[in-house]
């Protein structure tokens, strides 16, 4: 059973390798692949009434390791410099504009038409509202330099702010002046934990000799992780600078404290530690995807109750992405297509508590949306050629 068992999941590990590596020929993303495979493998284990046990629980802790790494993955790629703040601006605003917007158009369509309390409504809305850096970022690879830039800002950044919204409109029964004031406070205390964190862990990284040092620093970038969300901090902004702070050494080496870390020494090991987060990141994401859609039931696919309102929060996510996209003057080919939901929006989905959840929000309702903006992210990725970088005006 053991061998089994290890032999089942190297080859779905270097299936979905082939699916990676593939990707960049047929356009079609990989976590549709992931998905198809995991909903194939569930109906081959009831065939053959092969006993698995429950798998729903790994889908959190998959999840949260995943969205860690996927985000640190990413912020290492960002460089930080002047030229390129323009594209960080635009990024930003066409993260947070279409977030907010889509959250709050929804959650009036299913307060008005569902009866729901909007606070209740815009619980739920929210997860379907952030692009999932898990699925974009990865997906992005066959664009110019400048769009694959902006996605892997964008995608991150979603991810960030719209935790952070979340967590603001869950915990807090009344929004008021004084729950302003808290999030602040919180806000704060984050930036100083990620500073001296940050610090910190780049010291250890550049001067511990053991011949184990990666694995180590990664738990603990996890460790903090996980405590800051415990004390309901934006712990993903950690993440994202102490990645982005870790990738742009040879900006920053100019000032005299960064000079202390010595960053040429430290640059090396750097890219070490980019090397395994990329892989690590890479596996925990496959065994993500491969679980949410071994549970998959087929009677959630195509559950005709909730297509109607699926199409409905896909039709509305874009239209808005769209209007931004313009306002920002950016090109609605492809950026328009790439706003799949996915991980991110799964967890949130998980984490609502159960008097906040309503009824049409269910498994099938998440399971249509993630399915469909896949689906638009890979028609849009089939008309994408090779061409030269190009920075909008």
């Amino acid at each position: 059973m053991t061998t089994s068992i290890i032999i089942t999941l190297c080859i779905l590990i270097l299936l979905a390798y082939l699916f990676d590596i593939s990707s960049a020929k047929t356009r079609i993303p990989a976590v549709i692949l992931l998905l198809l495979l995991g909903w194939v493998l569930k109906q081959l284990t009831v065939f053959f009434a092969v006993p698995l046990p429950e798998l729903s629980s790994l889908l959190p802790l998959l999840g949260t390791v995943g969205l860690i790494l996927i985000v640190l993955e990413g912020s290492l790629e960002l460089e930080l410099n002047k030229s390129k703040l323009p594209l960080v601006k635009k990024a930003a605003v066409v993260s947070f504009f279409p977030l907010l917007a889509s959250a709050l158009i929804l959650a009036w369509l299913f307060s008005y038409f569902g009866g729901y309390s909007y606070k209740q409504a815009l619980v739920n809305m929210l997860p379907f509202a952030i692009i999932s850096s898990a699925i974009a970022i990865p997906s992005a690879r066959n664009l110019n330099g400048y769009n694959r830039e902006f996605v892997t800002y964008e995608s991150s950044l979603s991810d960030i702010i719209g935790v952070i919204i979340f967590n603001f409109v869950m915990l807090n029964a009344v929004i008021d002046a004084t729950a302003f004031m808290h999030f602040g406070w919180q806000l704060l205390l984050i930036l100083v934990v990620s500073f001296l964190a940050t610090v910190g862990l780049s010291y250890l990284l550049g001067r511990i000799q053991h011949h184990i040092k990666f694995i180590p620093i990664m738990v603990m970038v996890i460790l903090i992780y996980i405590v800051s969300k415990h004390y309901h901090l934006p712990s993903l902004l950690f993440i994202l600078l102490f990645g982005i702070f870790l990738g742009n050494l040879d900006e920053l080496k100019r000032y005299k404290w960064i000079a202390k870390l010595n960053p040429d020494d430290l640059n090396k090991e750097v890219h070490k530690f980019k090397e395994i987060a990329t892989e690590a990141a890479f596996v925990i994401r496959t065994f993500f995807f491969l679980v949410f859609g071994y549970l998959i039931e087929t009677n959630e696919l195509l559950n005709t109750d909730t297509l109607l309102w699926a199409g409905i929060v896909v039709v509305v996510i874009f239209t808005i992405r769209a209007i931004q996209l313009k306002i920002a003057k950016l090109p609605l080919f492809p950026l328009l297509f790439i706003a799949p939901r996915g991980l991110i929006s799964i967890l949130l989905f998980l984490s609502i508590s159960p008097t906040d959840k309503i009824g049409i929000v269910n498994n099938s309702l998440i399971i249509q949306v993630i399915i469909l903006t896949a689906l638009i992210m890979m028609g849009g990725m089939m008309g994408v050629k090779k061409i030269k970088d190009e920075i909008p005006a």
